[in-house]
């Protein structure tokens, strides 16, 4: 397994949690923490506000998806190691020289008028 394939399963683990995350807040506020009463300071499950721990947690996987971005990035390049094209190099490049081509035919020219040329 290369690296950049752990990346990409690493990326798909994230968006799917971002996902998640997402789709457990409310888009007007309420969301997860006005399920549980909706009380700014009640602490649930260990956690003081519930809005702003899914706050957090969306900016923390939307960062990390876009560190695992890059770093996949450097990984594929890495993986391909020297990706100059041989033209540039000029290393050993055969001249492929093109067969001749077949003489064209002419088509025979006829003394024919077509309906365009009589109006």
């Amino acid at each position: 397994m290369s690296t950049f394939s752990i990346f990409l399963i690493l990326i798909i683990v994230v968006c799917l949690l971002l996902v998640l995350v997402i789709m457990v807040q409310n888009p007007k506020g309420g969301g997860l923490s006005s399920s549980f009463g909706g009380g700014g300071n009640q602490v649930v499950g260990g956690v003081k506000k519930t809005g702003d721990f899914l706050d957090k947690s969306t900016w923390t996987l939307a960062g990390l998806l876009i560190v695992l971005i890059l770093a996949s990035n450097v990984a594929l390049k890495g993986n391909f190691g020297d990706t100059d094209s041989k033209l540039l190099q000029g290393d050993d490049i055969e001249t492929v020289v093109p067969e001749a081509l077949p003489e064209t035919v002419t088509p025979p020219v006829t003394n024919e008028t077509t309906p365009s040329d009589s109006l």
